[in-house]
């Protein structure tokens, strides 16, 4: 089985082999063959796709939530974050293309390449397999976020939900240690949460928000589930 027959087999619907090819194509990558395209306009149409089928959802399973509660959900699962996660579970980073730098800095695991990557796997589902099915996709893999609140306002902010989950465990305030490492035009930062004097959990990223971030929910999810 061909790697991207692998992960075909992982999102459950048939995309086409050149607009899969080109969903996992980082613009890193094109620009080091040559200026090949890349998958940034798929991405720019898998945004809308996942937006919109998120939100009829939304309106269907929640009839009495109000529009701001409506939004904020919306906001939670469709956030870098929240899509990174999902990428993660499917595997998808070992698929995508990169280029050298990019590939060596761990681009296959940053969070915003990953949540690019999905929303372009999204927009090449739907050429592919019209609207219906690339709403499916969707429900699929970004749906069970929508069955937890808390997990919603977790990718939504994760370091205020790390806060709040400490507070109410009668724990201290998380502390974020930061070390950067790469050029300066590539640079990757890896945060580490302290609670307690204790190393939680760490997380990876293009900046210190977003290492931060993805430490805080990492960190959020070992103590929700500790609960």
């Amino acid at each position: 089985m061909t790697d991207e027959r692998a992960l075909l087999e992982q999102l459950g619907v048939e995309i086409g082999p050149e607009l899969l090819s080109l969903a996992l194509t980082h613009r890193s990558w094109a620009y080091e063959h040559g200026g090949a395209p890349h998958n940034e306009r798929l991405e720019f149409l898998g945004d809308s796709i996942l937006g919109q089928a998120i939100t009829i959802e939304l309106y269907r399973r929640f009839p009495e939530a109000s529009e701001g509660q409506l939004a904020k959900r919306r906001a939670g699962v469709v956030s870098t974050m929240a899509l990174a996660e999902v990428a993660r579970g499917i595997g998808l980073g070992r698929h995508i293309l990169l280029g050298k730098g990019e590939s060596a800095s761990g681009g296959a695991d940053k969070a915003s390449i990953l949540a690019d990557t999905m929303e372009a796997v999204f927009g090449a589902a739907f050429l592919s397999v019209g609207h219906a099915g690339s709403a499916a996709l969707v429900l699929r893999l970004v749906g069970p976020l929508l069955d937890d609140p808390g997990r919603t306002g977790a990718a939504l902010d994760p370091k205020t939900a790390l806060q709040e989950a400490a507070a109410a465990r009668g724990l201290g305030a998380p502390v974020y240690e930061i070390e950067a490492s790469g050029p300066d035009h590539a640079r990757t930062f890896v945060a580490t949460v302290r609670i307690d004097d204790e190393a939680v959990a760490t997380g990876t990223g293009t900046s210190k928000k977003v290492a931060e971030m993805a430490a805080a929910l990492d960190a959020h999810q070992q103590l929700t589930a500790e609960a």
